[in-house]
C-alpha cells in the first residue's frame, strides 16, 4: 500500500495572495472546475457513492448481519439474481455488506483528516506566522513524527491502543496532523512577509486581525487542497489497519475488515473476493483526481 498522498507539501501550488479574496476569485475558481471534465468525472462517481452508501438502508436488499451456512461463496448474478455480487463466507449478501461498509471506510478516510487539517492548519498558520522560538518548537516535535513511516505509526499507535474505530481514528489523525502542520507553516510563512501584511503591521492593526483578515483567507485554500488530497491515504490506511485485526471488529461491514476475512475465498470466488479492494480503489483514485483537479482550479498561473 501507497502511503504517500498524491500530492506533496512541495507540489501544492501557493496561489499569488491578494489583500483580500474577492469574489472574483473564487468565480475563477467554480469557472475552471466547470471545464475541467475529468474532475467533474470523477466527482460524480463519487456523489454517486455517497448517495449510496447514504442511502444504503433504503438501497441494501438483505441484512448486512445475515448469516447462511447454506449460501456462502455464492458466485456474481447467482440463479435468480438475488445475489447481484455473491456473498461472503458467511453467506452475507455482498451488495448490502459493501453498501453499509462504505460508511465506515468513508468515515474513517474523512474524519481524520478533518481534526487533522483543523489541528495541524492552526499549529502550522501559529507556527508561521510567529517564528522564532514558537516556530521552533512546533516544527522540531513535528519532526518526530517525520522519523518514522506513516503505515509503521499508525500500526505502532493501533497497536499499542487496541483494536477498534475510535483507536484507528485517533492512530489515523496523529499521522496525518504532522504532515498538515508542514504544509500550513510553509505557506503560512510564504505570505506573512509581503506588502500588505506588512503595511497591515505598520498602519497598527493586531496580530489575530492581521491572521484573519490577511493571511487565512491566502492560506487556507492550499492547505485544504493539500488535505483533501490526504483522503484516499487515509482510507487506504484505514482499510490496512482493519486488514490486520487492529481498526474495525467484525461483524461490522467495512472493506478493509471484508477484504481480510475474504482473503481465503480469493481461489475459489476471486471475483467476490476482490470487491472490497475494488471499492477502495476507486474511491481512492476519484479522491486523488478531484484533489489535483481542485489544486489545478485553485492555482491562479494556471
Amino acid at each position: 500500500m501507497s502511503t504517500t498522498a498524491a500530492t506533496s507539501p512541495a507540489a501544492i501550488a501557493v496561489p499569488q495572495p491578494a489583500p483580500s479574496r474577492s469574489k472574483g476569485y473564487w468565480h475563477g475558481v467554480a469557472r475552471r472546475l466547470s471545464r475541467d471534465p475529468v474532475t467533474l468525472f470523477f466527482g460524480f462517481i463519487l456523489l454517486l457513492m455517497a448517495l449510496a452508501i447514504l442511502f444504503a438502508p433504503l438501497l441494501a436488499p438483505h441484512d448486512p448481519y445475515q448469516t447462511s451456512m447454506i449460501r456462502r461463496l455464492r458466485p456474481i448474478w447467482f440463479q435468480d439474481g438475488r445475489y447481484a455480487l455473491g456473498t461472503d463466507e458467511l453467506g452475507r449478501d455482498m451488495l448490502t455488506r459493501l453498501l453499509y461498509g462504505g460508511r465506515l471506510s468513508w468515515f474513517l478516510g474523512i474524519t481524520p483528516v478533518l481534526i487533522a487539517f483543523a489541528i495541524g492548519g492552526t499549529l502550522g498558520v501559529i507556527a508561521g506566522f510567529a517564528g522564532g522560538w514558537v516556530n521552533m518548537l512546533i516544527m522540531r516535535t513535528t519532526d518526530v513524527f517525520y522519523a518514522f513511516p506513516s503505515v509503521l505509526l499508525a500500526v505502532a499507535i493501533s497497536g499499542a491502543l487496541g483494536p477498534g474505530i475510535s483507536n484507528a481514528m485517533l492512530s489515523l489523525t496523529l499521522v496525518f496532523i504532522p504532515q498538515i502542520i508542514r504544509v500550513a507553516e510553509s505557506t503560512t510563512t510564504s505570505v506573512r512577509n509581503l506588502d500588505y501584511v506588512e503595511s497591515a503591521r505598520a498602519s497598527g492593526a493586531g496580530a489575530l486581525t492581521i491572521v484573519r483578515v490577511h493571511v487565512l483567507p491566502n492560506v487556507l485554500g492550499p492547505i485544504f487542497v493539500y488535505a483533501t488530497s490526504l483522503i484516499s491515504v487515509s482510507m487506504i490506511l484505514a482499510s490496512g489497519l482493519s486488514f490486520l485485526g487492529l481498526g474495525t471488529k467484525p461483524p461490522e461491514p467495512e472493506w478493509g475488515l471484508m477484504l481480510n476475512t475474504l482473503r481465503t475465498a480469493i481461489y475459489t470466488q476471486p471475483f467476490v473476493a476482490m470487491l472490497p479492494g475494488v471499492c477502495i480503489f476507486v474511491t481512492s483514485m476519484c479522491f486523488n483526481m478531484v484533489s489535483d483537479g481542485l489544486r489545478s482550479a485553485m492555482d491562479v498561473r494556471g
